[in-house]
């Protein structure tokens, strides 16, 4: 995973104005209605769109498929599996495009080095906390999901993925504490499909946000290795054996 290209002055811009964006766009959602549901998912898009737009082809390309994974993610899991519920009992359009800002933010973040062993103490505290949660009785969902986290390290293809999905674990436990906080979503207290419960929210849920950059990345591997091994295309063959001669 290449890390993103920064340029010093707009370092802190990078990752300020996302994030105010969704600190901002949250507060507004709950208080604003529809209207501030529109508004909301309409500075996220057109922000979200010019960041897409401005990339390299190959951040492009993460970028796209973060938006396109993200949005079949939200509608299985809320609408699908019943995991959570939006306020308007909808997903919102803010929240797809969201994600990509996070993955964005992980990105310019994972590009710095982390506090040695960052990696392994993230793991232990997912699993402290998971195994006490389903000891007390408080929550069974976070040891599906801090197993969820160990298979996203483990499958790391190198330290800026690890450091990436290190980042993107505890971004989204701020995101998600305040989201809920807020009543912009809730956590059901119990799942129907294999009956897990859960606190609102569950302190490991970015296992779920790291699953989605692992897809994201790994994707983006297989569609270059894919074109690395189509043969050359006749056309191309042919201006390049014409070049030659």
């Amino acid at each position: 995973m290449r890390a993103v290209p920064q340029r010093r002055p707009a370092r802190a811009a990078a990752v300020a104005v996302p994030l105010l964006l969704i600190v901002l766009g949250i507060p507004l959602d709950v208080l604003g209605g529809v209207a501030g549901q529109l508004a909301v998912s309409a500075a996220v898009w057109a922000f979200t769109l010019g960041l897409i737009a401005r990339a390299d082809a190959p951040l492009r390309a993460r970028l796209v498929a973060c938006l396109a994974l993200a949005t079949a993610g939200e509608l299985f899991l809320s609408l699908g599996w019943g995991l959570y519920d939006y306020r308007m009992g909808n997903v919102p359009p803010f929240v797809p495009p969201g994600h990509v800002l996070v993955m964005w933010v992980g990105l310019r973040l994972a590009a710095r080095p982390l506090p040695h062993g960052a990696a392994g103490a993230t793991l232990a505290a997912a699993a402290a906390w998971a195994a006490a949660a389903a000891w007390s009785g408080i929550a069974t969902i976070d040891l599906a999901l801090a197993a969820l986290l160990a298979a996203c390290l483990l499958l790391a293809r190198s330290g800026d993925e690890r450091r990436l999905y290190v980042v993107v674990f505890w971004l989204a436990l701020a995101l998600e504490l305040y989201g809920t906080a807020l009543g912009c979503w809730t956590w059901r207290p119990r799942e129907e499909w294999l009956g897990l419960t859960s606190a609102n929210p569950p302190l490991a849920a970015g296992a779920f946000y790291c699953v989605l950059d692992l897809l994201v990345l790994g994707g983006a591997r297989a569609v270059a290795a894919a074109r690395r091994a189509l043969p050359i295309a006749p056309v191309q063959a042919a201006a390049t054996s014409t070049r030659q001669s």
